[in-house]
């Protein structure tokens, strides 16, 4: 049942293949950059056209980009091409309606967005059942109308005359040309003949430039020279018409998809589609093409090998490509053109066999997952959930059963945002499948249903003076990566960065900012608007007052409470980096102003980031110290120049180990420890019990954390096993009032002459078995409450903190947890 549902005709999908044209003589362009390649400029032009959505067109599923400027082009592909059915088949008048009204639909969309088709042809009108789709339609638009690859994107037979009077490279794209080619197309469905399929080329292209001298119907002397007169005048006159209408000569009286959609000869297809459809209601897909296509390449599916099976991918020994000459200018002379590299029409359509046989013991149910509540009953029938317990995350991302099961369920849960929203967060702490991700960061980030008008309504044209810094920084933004190096890349993140300026105009533009906005506009490239909200919900969370135009506090505020995480989960290594004096500042600043996004590239940061939005804005302390864990060996073998050189060129990080680490010590490590003066107020709420009033100078001054009495009444009244308490008071206080299960060293008995811990006495044994306990010391202002925390940090004891606010704070506690003489107060 399972592969019955996945066999759904409109649900196979092809490639065609073809190569760019090649850069030649200057590789750089006049701002003394590499020229980017042709085939990364259609790879961002091509975006544009996975978003197109429509019954009457092949949804563009995926482009590859092969060597040596080979571009593969992967779409759905459903149906058999109106060529087949040529002089085999008789359509009806009734059906050539009907394919005449479904093909103006499709180039109707196409032509709403400025795309022009320009290869229209029955070769590429696929037919199902009574359902048409337009295939290949984006071709002329991704190569920049042509520019970029070196063949002419056209259909001679079908092409309009003016295409050849203005030159087949130098003509304008112009909608009309689809409109004669459609008349063509409807000619031949209703004669039942290929025009002119015994003439060669040249006489195919002067007898479509003899139609210019038509005085009286193209379609009549159509008919007349393919001895077909008859048959024309069997054709219904409201046919007639739209034919007529579409081969008129002078492109500026041909009518436009609008006004051919609104014939009266449509009227009962505009009528039923009027009943069928309301925009106002989106269905919900089980799941879609994109998800199949997306199974199928992780159950083994290799596009580039069904291309080679089929032939349209060849490989020849490179020294047979050599030129005879290479003049010192770098001109080449003597080099055969290579027929590969012209347009070959073919379409490979991919085999999913082996996806069927993965997928065959998939339950029905699996379909259907259930997100709410359960009856005791309908659980028992559920089949056991699949189990990836245990598997590495890149295993898991990359097993296709699991990430069906995965995309199934967050299909369901996205569909119901933003009442959804707190499952969602539930199933992505988890993980997250990376072909929704996009849309679960926007989930989790809370992003508005409006975001698209809020984009629309800020400027993102007008000169600034930020603008020749985001132009210097564009072109070094990860350019490693297909997306972010084409040229369509490089404006969305202009008018991102441009947008952003605009809106907060309290902050001022900071290198950084544009790989901040990467991963953003990476995952969400078809839409603009969404990459800027998560943007602009990303920053306050995480990065607030970051991009101040003096945010040397913030910043300083960030380093010092990173050096006192460090000196409470590794205080050997603390004292490693004091002792030479290489501090954070002299290699965390772009570590947390970008959030590593400057650091590491995109898809190590897509895994950092899945855990980052699921915390608060600590956890990238977290993910440093998780870093120079990494790193740990080396630097403590490290002198000052040593470390210099080796945070110049950041070693290899192992991505899952970072966000492992980090998301242990995030868990494990009380909230107070990070808090700052400067996180945003909107997302934490404080009271007396909480850290304030801390100036920044006391914090740089101080190399070991402060803990809030919040944490610790926490930690004592819920998990006392995990702490250890040292009240450093004179004994009469702390037999006086003192805290349940604490111990008294009395600061006045230690001798600080050697960092040892048996100087402590009896009492140094709780600390050598403290483990994974935290270590709160307590004081109060008769007490020296720097002294003892660093003696036991040069002692290398972990988790070493201070109570906010001293022992007096715990006394209007309700209920309390002090105590006094084993008694209870």
């Amino acid at each position: 049942m399972t592969v019955s549902m996945l066999k759904n005709p409109e649900m196979h999908f092809g490639a065609i293949t073809f190569f760019a044209k090649q850069h030649k003589d200057d590789m750089c362009g006049s701002n003394g950059l590499p020229l980017t390649p042709n085939s990364i400029i259609i790879y961002g032009r091509a975006q544009l056209l996975k978003s197109i959505k429509s019954p009457h067109l092949c949804q563009y599923l995926d482009i590859i980009r092969g060597k040596h400027e080979r571009t593969v082009i992967v779409s759905q592909f459903c149906g058999t091409p109106l060529t087949n059915y040529l002089e085999k088949k008789k359509f009806t008048l009734s059906e050539v309606k009907s394919i005449a009204y479904q093909i103006l639909k499709g180039l109707n969309e196409l032509h709403k967005r400025n795309i022009v088709h320009r290869n229209l042809s029955n070769e590429n009108i696929l037919l199902l059942s009574n359902d048409i789709k337009l295939f290949n339609f984006g071709l002329y638009y991704l190569t920049d109308n042509g520019k970029l690859v070196s063949f002419p994107v056209i259909h001679l037979l079908y092409a309009a005359p003016e295409i050849y009077l203005d030159g087949i490279q130098n003509s304008l794209p112009n909608p009309k040309v689809d409109i004669w080619a459609l008349g063509i197309i409807l000619v031949e469905l209703v004669l039942n003949k290929s025009l002119w399929s015994l003439l060669k080329v040249g006489q195919k292209i002067r007898k479509i430039l003899s139609l210019l001298q038509s005085n009286g119907s193209v379609f009549e002397r159509i008919a007349r020279e393919h001895n077909c007169h008859d048959d024309y005048l069997e054709v219904s006159e409201d046919i007639r018409d739209l034919i007529e209408s579409c081969l008129q000569i002078d492109p500026s009286i041909r009518l436009s998809c609008e006004d051919l959609l609104q014939k009266n000869i449509f009227s009962e297809f505009r009528l039923k589609n009027g009943y069928l459809k309301n925009d106002k209601y989106k269905g919900f897909d089980i799941f879609t093409i994109n998800e199949l296509y997306h199974w199928w390449q992780l159950a083994g599916g290799d596009v580039f090998q069904e291309l080679k099976k089929q032939g349209l991918v060849r490989s020849s020994p490179p020294i047979l490509s050599l030129p005879h000459l290479l003049l010192i200018e770098g001109n080449i002379l003597g080099q055969e053109r290579n027929p590969a590299t012209l347009y070959d029409p073919r379409v490979v359509e991919m085999p999913l066999d082996t996806l069927y046989q993965r997928f065959e013991n998939i339950p029905l149910s699996a379909f259907y997952p259930l997100i709410q509540t359960k009856s005791d009953i309908i659980s028992q029938l559920e089949p056991p959930p699949y189990d990836a317990t245990g598997l590495p995350l890149i295993i898991k991302e990359r097993d296709p059963e699991y990430q069906f099961h995965r995309i199934i369920l967050f299909r369901r849960l996205l569909h119901g945002y933003p009442f959804t929203k707190e499952l969602i967060i539930k199933e992505a702490e988890k993980d997250i499948p990376p072909l929704l991700r996009g849309e679960i960061w926007a989930a989790v980030l809370g992003i508005k249903i409006d975001y698209q008008f809020q984009y629309m309504k800020l400027d993102k044209y007008s000169s600034t003076p930020t603008d020749r810094q985001i132009e210097v920084d564009i072109p070094r933004c990860h350019q490693y990566n297909e997306l972010l190096s084409s040229t369509e890349g490089h404006r969305k993140l202009k008018r991102i960065l441009k947008a952003w300026v605009f809106e907060n105009s309290q902050y001022v533009y900071w290198q950084g900012l544009d790989s901040l906005t990467a991963p953003f506009l990476y995952l969400n490239f078809n839409d603009e608007a969404k990459a800027f909200s998560c943007l602009s919900s990303f920053v306050p969370k995480f990065l607030h007052k970051f991009f101040l135009k003096d945010n040397s506090a913030v910043i300083e505020e960030y380093l010092a409470k990173f050096s006192q995480l460090i000196a409470f989960h590794d205080p050997v290594l603390a004292n490693h980096l004091y002792d030479i004096n290489f501090y954070p500042q002299l290699f965390a600043i772009p570590w947390f102003l970008t959030l590593f996004s400057h650091v590491f590239p995109l898809y190590k940061i897509l895994h950092l980031w899945d855990k980052v939005l699921l915390g608060d804005s600590s956890y990238s302390l977290h993910i440093g110290l998780s870093v120079l864990t990494q790193l740990r060996d080396r630097l403590l073998t490290s002198g000052f120049n040593e470390c210099i050189l080796l945070f110049s060129d950041l070693p290899e990080v192992d991505i899952e180990k970072c966000v492992t680490l980090s998301m242990t010590t995030f868990k494990t490590t009380p909230k107070s420890i990070t808090e700052r003066e400067h996180d945003n107020g909107a997302f934490r709420t404080k009271d007396c019990y909480d850290i304030s009033g801390v100036t920044l100078q006391d914090l740089k001054k101080e190399r070991y954390p402060r803990i809030s009495a919040r944490d610790v009444i926490d930690l004592v009244r819920n998990r006392p096993n995990n702490i250890l308490i040292i009240d450093i008071r004179n004994m009469i206080q702390f037999n006086r009032c003192s805290v349940i299960n604490s111990i008294n060293i009395p600061f006045s008995s230690i001798s600080f002459t050697d960092n040892k811990l048996e100087n402590i006495g009896h009492h140094s044994k709780h600390l050598e078995n403290a483990s994974d306990k935290v270590v709160v010391v307590i004081g109060d202002e008769e007490t020296d409450l720097e002294l003892f925390p660093n003696f036991l940090l040069r002692c290398n004891v972990k988790k070493v903190c201070i109570l906010h606010g001293g022992f007096n704070v715990l006394l209007p506690v309700s209920p309390t947890i002090l105590m006094s003489q084993n008694n209870t107060i």
